[in-house]
């Protein structure tokens, strides 16, 4: 299927062009597009290096709306150990079922019990499916929230600050366990 044969506006898929035939969407924004991306940016959580590159195909089943998905991009983050910048890719799958309704019939269905298909679902109103959520929520879980250079990562030294990547330090000889310190003068009497 050709960009052409495509009617879509930004990240959102018009619900009545999706017949026998899938409907494929390959593109890339900027995080600026995003709003959850752009406050993470913003907060200083994470840069992002390199736009949104996303491909999605929706498919029409039975009673709802099978959209699935990639996603990648590339981020410059901080390492939570030693606190040197570092840059890393990121991406997923996903698979998503959009049924018609709004989130309140759905909330205000009696308790049943959920199936697999249950958990990864969402509703849709209206004659279009904006993605833009979707795809940025995608982004967002795999932004790590205590990143890491590298497995291997030794950190800074916590008496001296030297990073422990790069040098070693006389510290590191006489280093202690400080979980337990504040018991390291505790006495019992009896």
């Amino acid at each position: 299927m050709t960009e052409s044969d495509v009617e879509w506006s930004e990240m959102k898929i018009v619900v009545d062009h999706i017949h026998e035939k899938p409907l494929a969407l390959h593109a890339e924004e900027s995080v600026d597009s995003f709003p959850l991306l752009a406050e993470m940016q913003n907060k200083g959580e994470c840069t992002f290096i390199s736009p949104i590159r996303y491909d999605i195909l929706a498919a029409r089943e039975y009673d709802h709306l099978r959209v699935s998905g990639s996603m990648n991009t590339a981020v410059s983050l901080v390492c939570s150990r030693c606190l040197v910048n570092f840059e890393a890719a990121i991406g997923s799958t996903f698979t998503i079922f959009f049924r018609k309704g709004s989130p309140d019939e759905a909330a205000s269905e009696e308790e049943t019990e959920l199936n697999e298909q249950d958990l990864i679902s969402a509703t849709y109103s209206g004659v279009e499916i904006d993605l833009t959520h979707e795809i940025e929520e995608q982004v967002s879980l795999e932004v790590p929230v205590k990143p890491l250079c590298g497995e291997n990562c030794k950190g800074l030294c916590p008496e001296c600050g030297t990073d422990l990547n790069q040098s070693t330090c006389s510290c590191s000889d006489k280093r202690q366990n400080f979980k337990f310190s504040a018991l390291k003068n505790f006495k019992v009497t009896k």
